[in-house]
């Protein structure tokens, strides 16, 4: 699964860190630039929890094998298509097989991991897409050179790759469980409800993988992607013990701080233009950013049924990929109107709200569902 995962990602962001230029060369504005990432996870998010419980009922492996597949479809007609406004149109329908490759491997792991362990797994698990980020920009700019079609028919050869690791994996790993009860809808209502704190803070996220290079390029600062390479550096050295410390001393309390680093570190991107500051952006973002997936999804996986876990998935991708979108297309309109500082200031000031939003909700819920839930919150916390 790491290996299936790392090559999911590889190819995945060597494509998006240089969408924005190829975009730009063929007329389109830094707004549509940011709408090819933008369209990607607003369709991923709307299809997630379709997806998700399709991978329920018909079988994770299958979905994998088959958005594998389609994907490296998709890369292959990005490298012919010759104008931007077809590829974003693409784009969207390449957003809903994002979604059932995201839903469905996230699913799949989940089902192999001891829940006394499930954040360290998760954590570990994570680290081939953070490795991903740390050497697949470089290799996309530098492919980029060579040329846009020579890029995506590299991403194309990966997706195939990826389809065939999916192939090789077991088609199932645990005993079948019972199937959901049919009153139970597609979409985890608690779980989106508590998810959309995710939202709030990966808006930063969307801004920062599509218009960190952009931003470094303006200000002359060199590697182009500088900020993505430091970010999963930081991310590849905290997460294995950041998973450690969620199982031992309780996700909720890893999480909130997480999400204070978090917006600390996009405040320092706003109010910087060095070199210097956009490393530190990056340590102080990672650190926050990497350790707080993980423990939240462990925190809320062990409040759903194993049936129900492709549905789980489906929500939380919804919310996180909304907020990955909303935040690239925002950030890209945001830096023609006014600038780079004004884009990343409303990423901090969103992500600050996320800590707040995350407490009422968790109240809430914890009021709605009565002592039972809230008990299990409390050992889980």
């Amino acid at each position: 699964m790491c290996g299936f995962t790392f090559t999911v990602f590889l190819s995945a962001l060597q494509i998006l860190p240089t969408a924005p230029f190829h975009i730009l060369a063929l007329g389109g504005s830094t707004f549509a630039s940011g709408l090819f990432l933008g369209f990607l996870t607003y369709a991923s998010a709307f299809s997630a929890p379709l997806t998700g419980a399709l991978a329920d009922r018909l079988g994770t492996r299958r979905i994998l094998i088959v958005s594998s597949l389609t994907i490296a479809a998709f890369s292959a007609a990005y490298a012919v298509i010759p104008g931007y406004r077809l590829i974003l149109a693409l784009v969207l329908v390449h957003g809903v097989f994002w979604s059932g490759l995201l839903s469905a491997s996230a699913a799949y792991l989940t089902s192999m991991l001891p829940e006394r362990r499930r954040a360290e797994g998760v954590g570990y698990w994570g680290l081939s897409s953070v490795a991903a980020i740390a050497v697949a920009p470089p290799i996309g700019f530098w492919i980029f050179q060579f040329g846009w079609r020579a890029l995506c028919l590299e991403a194309a050869c990966l997706n195939l790759i990826m389809a065939a690791i999916a192939w090789r994996l077991p088609p199932q790993i645990v005993t079948a469980h019972a199937p959901a009860h049919p009153k139970e809808g597609i979409l985890e209502r608690r779980v989106l409800v508590l998810s959309l704190t995710l939202f709030l803070y990966s808006f930063g996220y969307g801004g920062i993988t599509s218009f960190t290079a952009l931003y470094a390029d303006v200000h002359g600062i060199h590697p182009k992607g500088l900020y993505l390479t430091s970010l999963a550096i930081v991310i590849l050295l905290t997460r294995p013990l950041a998973g450690r410390l969620g199982d031992r001393f309780g996700y909720r309390r890893v999480f909130l701080p997480c999400l204070v680093l978090i917006a600390i570190g996009l405040a320092c991107l706003a109010i910087g233009n060095s070199r210097t500051m956009l490393v530190v952006s990056a340590v102080v973002f990672g650190v926050g950013f990497g350790t707080a997936y993980p423990v939240f999804v462990a925190y809320v996986i062990q409040h759903v049924p194993a049936s129900r876990r492709g549905a789980a998935f489906g929500a939380i991708l919804a919310a996180f990929d909304t907020g990955i979108g909303t935040g690239s297309t925002a950030a890209g309109w945001l830096i023609g109107r006014y600038g780079f500082s004004a884009a990343f200031g409303t990423a901090a000031a969103l992500s600050g709200l996320s800590l707040p939003y995350f407490l009422i909700a968790e109240r809430v819920l914890r009021s709605r569902t009565g002592r039972a839930a809230p008990a299990r919150m409390e050992r889980a916390s």
